[in-house]
């Protein structure tokens, strides 16, 4: 193996780790932010904190890679300078795009509150996150520079110093605003000010390695001079065109799944108030519904890291020319998702309930939360996808899929919540992202002929996950009726909750080997542990031959 693609593999590995770390602390802190604030203040901060990414994706997604590429391209060739002159447009134009979005939230936030259904609840928050987007574009750029130079290490050590005070900002500036009497509107505007201390955060990290790496640059400033390189700068206006045709499409990608949060912001407490729901009725529904985002999220993390991994390796079989390759691993991306997306989903739903108590104190919007676990199947399958069409070079293709889900996510809320309530919006966000997964399947089928040849493996699947869904509902019903009156209700739940899960999930797995759903050439493949694994369950008689 090369030195360089060691470098690439081991640069990949390091943003694959620090995605996972900034992902899983997204996902999680919602659970005490709502168990400090309560429904309303999980409403205020998710009724925020869609609207600032969204605006961060246009300003930004896709800018790093971008920058990334046309910096390693100007290295390659000797041309010090050009890759300099890529940073400081790129900074500019950032910059200037990170104060407008800053100035239009900051000024407009009473109208921008008002639309989303209480001025008196949001316009605080608005301006509070608005502070961000004077950082992070500058942020965005820096990483880009360093990753121009195969510097992975910046990137990913920000990315998780960023989420972690990020993180600690939200959750200490929520309790400390409850505790002093303030309420949820200095809560929910000190939370999303975590992203301003997160950028913050993050862009003294990336200064630190700057400082670090500004000798050593300078010292390659000079070589590139006598190495003959290019000796006229690209018009700016070259480059930037060259910037925009890059980062678009990742943009375009990246602004769908804040879009589906960004739709429920907009709609779902307006629509109950429409539908005769009293203001703070309404608030303390959407707050309700939102507790499922981090249980779907938190659900989705095999996905994206499978999405981070599949797009290299299949660009890569794609570049050799190896078809078959490309529909081995497109396939066994597919399958992988099916493994662990169907039983998630299932799992969740019978387990709502005591989930609900566990984390949430209470088991308000249950029946809700019972219909969005069905999101984790068709997210997971509609992330990877997407990963192996981008891997295919189709790049625009998942976007606008996603982009249509989008639309049949906002048009079912709009029939759907009237009558439904928030019941409606949890199946509008099921549908939502069904017809993406499903657009994109079939774009690809069109390309790689031969992807859904595992329909055999299908019945295994459905009997293991049955025989998950039903250990598991018994189990938590079980242990729920067998500690009652022991411990406080959301103790009880807590024991029927993860006893549920670990039985369901203990049972999927000898269920899953015994019926044949993953074969013993298959787990030979596992490197290292695949050989003793297979000879414990040949032992105990669990893995059909």
């Amino acid at each position: 193996m090369t030195s360089e693609k060691q470098s690439l593999l081991k640069g990949a590995a390091i943003l694959g780790v620090a995605a996972f770390i900034t992902k899983l602390l997204g996902a999680v802190y919602k659970i005490p932010y709502q168990n400090i604030t309560g429904n309303e203040g999980l409403f205020v901060y998710q009724q925020v904190y869609p609207l600032y990414s969204t605006l961060l994706t246009i300003a930004t997604a896709g800018v790093p890679i971008a920058i990334s590429k046309l910096v390693s391209e100007r290295l390659a060739e000797g041309d010090e300078p050009g890759a300099r002159q890529v940073f400081r447009l790129s900074s500019g134009i950032l910059s200037v795009s990170g104060f407008l979005f800053f100035i239009v939230l900051y000024l407009g936030a009473p109208w921008i509150a008002d639309w989303m259904g209480s001025a008196k609840l949001l316009t605080l928050p608005i301006r509070s996150v608005s502070f961000a987007l004077l950082l992070v574009p500058f942020m965005s750029v820096i990483r880009g520079f360093f990753q121009g130079y195969q510097n992975m290490t910046p990137t990913a050590v920000s990315q998780v110093v960023e989420q972690g005070v990020r993180v600690a900002t939200i959750l200490f500036l929520a309790w400390w605003f409850m505790e002093r009497g303030s309420g949820v509107v200095w809560a929910g505007a000190g939370a999303v000010f975590g992203a301003f201390t997160g950028a913050a955060a993050g862009l003294a990290v990336l200064l630190f390695y700057w400082n670090q790496n500004r000798r050593q640059g300078r010292l390659q400033a000079a070589q590139a001079k006598n190495s003959g390189g290019p000796a006229n700068p690209e018009p700016g206006w070259k480059l930037i065109r060259t910037l925009l045709h890059l980062s678009i499409p990742i943009c375009l990608g990246a602004l769908v799944l804040p879009l589906f949060a960004l739709a429920d912001s907009f709609t779902v407490a307006n629509l109950l108030a429409v539908s005769g729901w009293k203001a703070e009725a309404a608030v303390e529904a959407k707050g309700v519904y939102d507790r499922g985002q981090p249980l779907i999220q938190f659900a989705s993390f095999f996905a994206t890291a499978l999405s981070l991994s599949i797009v290299p390796a299949v660009a890569s079989s794609r570049a050799r020319r190896d078809e078959g390759e490309v529909m081995e691993r497109s396939a066994l991306a597919l399958r992988l998702t099916l493994l662990f997306g169907i039983p998630a989903s299932l799992g969740l739903a019978v387990v709502a309930e005591p989930t609900n108590i566990m984390l949430f104190q209470d088991n308000a919007g249950t029946r809700a939360l019972m219909i969005l676990s069905f999101t984790t199947l068709f997210s997971t399958l509609a992330i990877t996808s997407s990963g192996i069409l981008q891997g295919l070079g189709d790049v625009m293709i998942p976007a606008r899929n996603l982009l249509i889900g989008v639309g049949v996510k906002l048009a079912l809320n709009w029939l759907l919540i009237p009558g439904m309530d928030i019941r409606g919006a949890a199946l509008a966000t099921v549908a939502g992202y069904a017809v993406a997964a499903i657009l994109n399947l079939v774009a690809l089928k069109g390309r790689v002929h031969t992807l859904f040849r595992f329909r055999r493996k299908l019945p295994p699947l459905i009997a293991a996950t049955f025989a998950m869904g039903v250990a598991a509902w018994g189990t938590a019903a079980g242990m729920g009726a067998a500690i009652s009156g022991l411990f406080s209700l959301r103790g009880e739940m807590t024991g029927a909750a993860l006893g549920g899960v670990t039985v369901g999930a203990l049972v999927y797995a000898l269920a899953l080997f015994r019926f044949g759903g993953l074969t013993r050439e298959e787990l030979e493949r596992i490197p290292k542990a695949g050989h003793k694994l297979v000879r414990l369950l040949t032992r105990f008689r669990l893995l059909k031959s």
